[in-house]
């Protein structure tokens, strides 16, 4: 992976940088929304088990679930619309959505059932080692609601699209920490707002 572009920038210059970006990558945003939204509502509408079971209306997966679910299906929703220009991830050096023409474009997704922020295991922190697919690039952040008692239907709160570096990420100060989180200017710096849940 070449410099960050924001490498050596003014913090002033990083949101343009971003809508640069995001304007010279191969997907079209309006186009990645409606895939992440068909991809969740695809949870909904498929049935599991010989009794046909239902997420929504029989069963209720917790977040880690739906977020595992998410990581299979949006991969598939973009490979099944781009065959020849997406895939998901095949072995430990790709990233989470494979752009096959160029790795460079290629994106990490990151899904949370918190209102508004993402988190990353403690090795997002840290630089990659050898082999391992490497944590600077694109990302795509979808939050979504839980289920309770009360909503049954869960729906995509927001979905952001930007770049960030390893060095964005800040691990947990405690040893036993496992978790990096991100600092606040970078969600309004480093990503864009594609989707909020009206």
């Amino acid at each position: 992976m070449s410099d960050s572009p924001y490498s050596g920038k003014d913090k002033s210059d990083w949101a343009s940088i971003t809508e640069q970006l995001i304007k010279d990558h191969p997907l079209d945003e309006n186009s990645l929304v409606e895939m992440i939204l068909n991809a969740w509502n695809n949870i909904f509408e498929t049935s599991i088990g010989r009794h046909n079971l239902k997420i929504g209306d029989h069963i209720f997966p917790k977040p880690q679930v739906i977020g595992a679910l998410m990581h299979e299906l949006i991969p598939a929703e973009m490979a099944a619309t781009y065959p020849k220009e997406w895939r998901g991830e095949k072995d430990a050096g790709d990233k989470d959505i494979v752009y096959i023409p160029n790795d460079y474009y290629s994106i990490e997704l990151k899904t949370s059932s918190n209102p508004s922020r993402i988190f990353g295991n403690r090795s997002y922190a840290q630089k990659p080692t050898q082999g391992k697919k490497g944590k600077d690039g694109f990302y795509i952040a979808v939050n979504f609601e839980k289920f309770s008692k009360t909503n049954t239907k869960p729906e995509i709160l927001v979905i952001r699209f930007g770049w960030l570096d390893h060095t964005d990420w800040r691990g947990q100060k405690a040893e036993s920490g496992q978790q990096s989180s991100l600092a606040p200017d970078t969600y309004d710096l480093k990503f864009k707002t594609l989707y909020l849940k009206s």
